[in-house]
């Protein structure tokens, strides 16, 4: 019996034990780096299980775990710890940096490398930055962030595209813009539009911003190099979230906010000052000394007179200028225009696989009255271990867009922006019923709000890329990876002009629509070798195949004459039916080869070579060969190194071939165009003389810099020089007049661009509850075209030969403006004045007889950058950057509308303040000519007046944020909450105060009357849980 009791007492003591060992509880602590500052975002997992947790913004975090247990503390940067949970509920985690861990965040695309181990030019901007700038694309985050990038806003409709250049032009014919590559796969980047007059639909609206984990800017060969014949324009790419170990967890994020126009100076004549200068003019050309005779004109009675000679509308005596007057320009704005983003995720796994999915929204009005941008997008990604040497993952991006555009280019009509700027103010919207105004009499231009609410544009796109890849490691160091990646887009238009104002008005209404699929498939396949010969010579090997293949179809449709504005369909028009179709493909295919070997971690040499093929060039030139090397020296490793001064230092330098295919796709091909009519049959004729020697345009490029981090990395920068050669550009040739064509695509020119690059951050003050930091990047270009094709005459072409605003010459910077130079007005006479040389002496007022000169500049600033400012203090932020361009000239088209001083403007338009200060009397220093109504003085035509210096400065993100103490979210039930509130665009600088619009233009240099970028103040609401 005693024996049993002794046995039942040493089997409940042995579960006890048990018990309390099994027993759970709450650890919390916080986790710092060595300078005692917290790390958000440090993964916590139970060793063995799928528990975990993240550390919050302040290194907080908390976990329920058994004691005996051990916990994994790991985050991308750092040396991964696991800690055995003792009696203690608190277990603070100082984490050590590991360099080897750090460098994995430098993405290239084809490869991951180390920081020490990048011999190129790269940038990479992290995720968290991108979000927080509410843009609807995500290239526009980049702007003033990145040394040698220059973006600007074709147009400031939402969603529209943006224009992108990376050091520089490289070609005179082809595209400029860079190559994007998401998550590895480069993608093919239509401007989407169904039609000519709309703005583009920029695809890379697709992308949430919050979906975003990295965005790495590569721009030198060696870093672009591995993308041969697309890489000649410099490489952006996109890396989105993947999911995180752990238990799963969510967020949610709101960001509100309302925009206007950020800069836009130019101001009209209100009813008043436009009737004043209407006798004024009529009096000078047709009064007394007037320049067109003198027919008795006066103050008194030139309105009167204009009628009965028949050279204005008899509706102008009833305009009264004290009472009437509607101010167009004014009322179409939509003031305060809502802009709102959503998004909801969640990401959590196990030791084996993890998730991230989202789901986002968001809807952006634009600053004027009927236009639009709505975006419903999902993600999902997935990873997991299928076996200890095999490893799957896939991600998936939805989205569709809607966009209610404006007609921006072909349509004088329907434009608001130019019906803005030029109804008269005689004009009044209404009539006496308070119905619309469709009967204007002064102009031809229509009632635009009558337009806008009865015409319909709409561009819809929907977007799916979707990413496999399987990695199997061979055996230790060798692994073997394949990649598949679909992108589709399906781009739908549709518009109806009604039949009574605008566009439509002499055809009873027309309507258009169109359907474009684009279907572009990447198929990868690659082995991978990392190993070590010795101690210290360290290999990273990679062979590779790319098969890239696009498929694109388009259909369009047209008609006229419709029986009602109620019918918007093409199948209800009964007249003046087209309809079109096409279908085109490419194949890129191609073979990489990449070695990147570091002997000590000092010694870096990287070699890429790459033989890529294009079905866009004729058989016997379809493969071109690229390449690149690339060496650096980090010198911090040596032992003579070991001071306080440096931490890191690396002298870096690489060549590279690069080059560009976007010729299109049967530009080798002589073609004939079929549908013409020969004697009621059908008919073909030749519409274009083929070249099979076309080329690839070539790129070589040479890039040295230098990097460094100083006194413990408060002082983190770099330093480069660049040059870049573009040969065998593509330059459209004159044939012989017998050959039946004008001209035939030619390989043959040269264009350079060289300059140096810095970008520094300086942490002024870094404690462990206080950090302040300054920032500044700057960047220069100098374009010179150093060859172009010869004429029959012996003499180089000038590409640009047929405008009357640049040229393209050798010596020159690509599309010089190139014009008369205006030399002001005559005192005497009030006419303008042009230098007979260009350049200064003689003047004439004769405007044939002034030559044509080069202005000084080009559309491309000569020099760019960025520089911005943050201060933190524990939950606490506060943030400034801004942007700055110049170097170049701006010119502003639509002055030959508002600043035209004769009848075209005066008679029926309204024109621009700056008319206020035209010559009245002999004596008068102005630079507006006087009035007339009648005849021409050419002010309005292409000259040096309304060319400007396009410098400026531009604040572009001012914000303030909050984030909520991580005991304090947790007493409520969450993980986190941070506010933000943030202006976009809230302040411009220009350097010549005669730009009235908005500097930030298309890269041609010209100001249009589009949608203008946006000023805009933002709330933003971010919650984990």
């Amino acid at each position: 019996m005693k024996k049993r009791l002794h046995g039942f007492l040493t089997l409940l003591l042995v579960l006890v034990v048990q018990i309390s060992f099994a027993q759970q509880k709450t650890v919390s602590g916080t986790v710092v780096d060595e300078d005692g500052l917290p790390v958000p975002g440090v993964t916590v997992m139970v060793q063995g299980t799928g528990e975990g947790t993240q550390t919050d913004f302040d290194g907080n975090y908390s976990i329920s775990v058994n004691q005996g247990q051990r916990l994994v503390f790991s985050f991308v940067g750092f040396v991964s710890q696991e800690i055995p949970v003792g009696t203690s509920s608190v277990l603070d985690v100082t984490m050590q940096t590991d360099v080897g861990k750090l460098e994995e965040v430098v993405v290239l695309g084809y490869s991951t490398k180390g920081v020490e181990e990048v011999t190129g030019s790269s940038v990479t901007i992290g995720g968290d930055e991108v979000a927080q700038i509410p843009v609807p694309s995500v290239e526009q985050a980049l702007q003033g962030k990145v040394a040698g990038v220059q973006i600007s806003m074709s147009s400031g409709t939402p969603g529209s595209t943006q224009d992108v250049r990376i050091r520089g032009l490289s070609s005179l014919a082809l595209n400029n813009e860079p190559l994007y590559v998401i998550d590895g796969v480069p993608v093919v980047n239509n401007n989407n539009s169904g039609s000519a007059n709309l703005s583009s639909l920029n695809p890379l609206a697709t992308i949430n911003s919050q979906d975003i984990e990295s965005i790495t800017v590569l721009k030198d060969a060696s870093a672009t190099a591995a993308y041969g014949a697309r890489g000649s324009n410099g490489v952006i790419v996109i890396t989105t979230k993947s999911g995180s170990s752990g238990e799963t967890k969510f967020s949610f994020n709101s960001t509100v906010g309302f925009q206007n126009d950020a800069y836009n100076e130019r101001e009209y004549l209100t009813g008043q000052q436009r009737y004043d200068l209407l006798i004024e003019s009529l009096v000078n050309s047709y009064g007394a000394n007037g320049v067109n005779g003198d027919f008795g004109f006066t103050d008194g009675n030139a309105l009167q007179l204009g009628v009965d000679f028949g050279i204005l509308d008899p509706d102008v005596l009833d305009f009264d200028p004290a009472v009437d007057g509607y101010n167009w320009d004014q009322n179409i704005k939509n003031e305060d225009a809502l802009t709102q983003n959503y998004t909801f995720s969640a990401t959590g796994g196990d030791e084996k696989s993890n998730f991230y999915a989202s789901l986002g929204y968001n809807k952006t009005e634009a600053t004027v009255k009927s236009v639009d941008f709505e975006r419903l997008n999902g993600s999902f990604s997935f990873e997991r271990e299928l076996r200890d040497n095999l490893d799957l993952s896939t991600s998936i991006n939805v989205s569709n867009i809607r966009q209610n555009p404006i007609l921006e280019q072909g349509s004088f009509f329907s434009n608001p922006f130019i019906t803005r700027t030029l109804m008269s103010p005689f004009n009044s919207r209404f009539n006496d019923d308070g119905t619309e105004n469709i009967d204007l009499k002064f102009g031809s231009l229509p009632n635009i709000f009558y337009v806008l609410e009865n015409n319909f544009n709409r561009n819809m796109l929907t977007r799916a890329i979707s990413n496999t890849k399987l990695d199997w490691e061979l055996f230790d160091g060798l692994t073997f990876s394949n990649r598949i990646s679909l992108d589709y887009q399906l781009t739908e238009y549709k518009s109806f002009i009604n039949r009574y104002e605008g566009d439509a008005e002499d055809l009873n209404g027309y309507a258009e629509s169109s359907d474009e699929k684009n279907f572009n498939w990447v198929y990868q396949g690659s082995l991978n070798y990392v190993f070590t010969l010795g101690k210290d010579h360290n290999f990273d090997a990679t062979a590779l195949f790319e098969y890239q293949n696009n498929q694109n179809s388009y259909l369009y449709g047209y008609g006229e004459n419709f029986p009602t504005d109620g019918l918007i369909n093409i199948a209800s028009a009964s007249a003046n039916f087209d309809a079109f179709s096409s279908f085109s493909d490419w194949i890129n295919s191609s073979y990489l080869a990449l070695l990147n070997y570091n002997y000590a971690g000092k010694y870096v040499l990287d070699l890429t070579y790459r033989r890529e093929g294009s079905s866009r060039f004729a058989p016997g030139n379809r493969y071109g060969d690229f390449g690149s090397v690339g060496a650096a020296w980090n010198i911090h490793r040596e032992e003579f190194m070991n001071n306080d001064i440096f931490n890191t230092l690396r002298l870096r330098g690489s060549y590279g071939i690069t080059g560009n295919n976007s010729v299109d796709i049967n530009a080798y091909q002589a073609l004939l165009a079929f549908g013409g009519d020969y004697n009621a049959n059908g008919a073909a004729t030749p519409s274009q003389f083929g070249n099979p020697d076309l080329e690839w345009e070539k790129g070589k490029t040479y890039d040295v810099g230098v990097n460094f981090g100083m006194f413990d990395s408060r002082l983190t920068g770099s330093f480069a020089y660049y040059n870049r050669t573009t040969s065998d550009l593509l330059q459209n040739v004159p044939l012989s007049l017998t050959t039946g064509f004008s001209g035939q695509d030619r390989n043959v020119g040269e264009m350079e661009n060289s300059g140096i690059e810095a970008q520094l951050t300086y942490e002024v003050i870094r404690t462990q509850d206080f950090l302040w930091s300054v920032n500044g990047n700057y960047a220069t270009v100098d374009n010179e075209v150093t060859e172009l094709a010869l004429g029959a005459d012996g003499e180089p072409l000038d590409p640009l030969a047929g405008s009357s605003y640049k040229t393209t010459r050798e010596g020159l910077p690509a599309a010089a403006w190139f014009m008369r130079t205006y030399a002001g007005v005559d005192t005497q006479t009030g006419l303008p004045t042009w230098y007979v040389n260009g350049v200064d002496g003689e003047v004439t007022s004769n405007y044939n007889a002034a030559e044509r000169v080069y202005q000084g500049a080009s559309a491309l600033p000569t020099y760019s950058g960025g520089f911005g400012t943050r201060v933190q203090y524990k939950g606490f932020f506060a943030e400034a950057n801004a942007y700055f361009a110049g170097g170049h000239k701006i010119y502003e088209q639509y002055a030959q509308f508002y600043l035209r001083t004769n009848s075209f403007t005066l008679g029926t338009y309204n024109g621009a303040q700056e008319l206020l200060d035209r010559w009245q009397q002999p004596g008068d220093v102005t630079d507006v000519p006087q009035l007339a109504f009648g005849g021409s003085n050419n002010f309005h035509t292409t000259n040096s007046r309304h060319l400007f210096d396009g410098d400026y400065i531009r604040l572009k993100n001012v914000a303030l944020g909050y984030s909520l103490p991580s005991t304090w979210a947790q007493s409520v039930g969450i993980d986190g909450l941070s506010l933000t509130l943030r202006g976009t665009n809230i302040a411009t600088w220009v350097k010549d105060d005669g730009l009235k619009l908005d500097p930030e233009v298309r890269a041609n240099g010209y100001t249009t009357l589009t949608t203008p970028p946006v000023e805009s103040y933002t709330l933003s609401v971010n919650v984990n849980f």
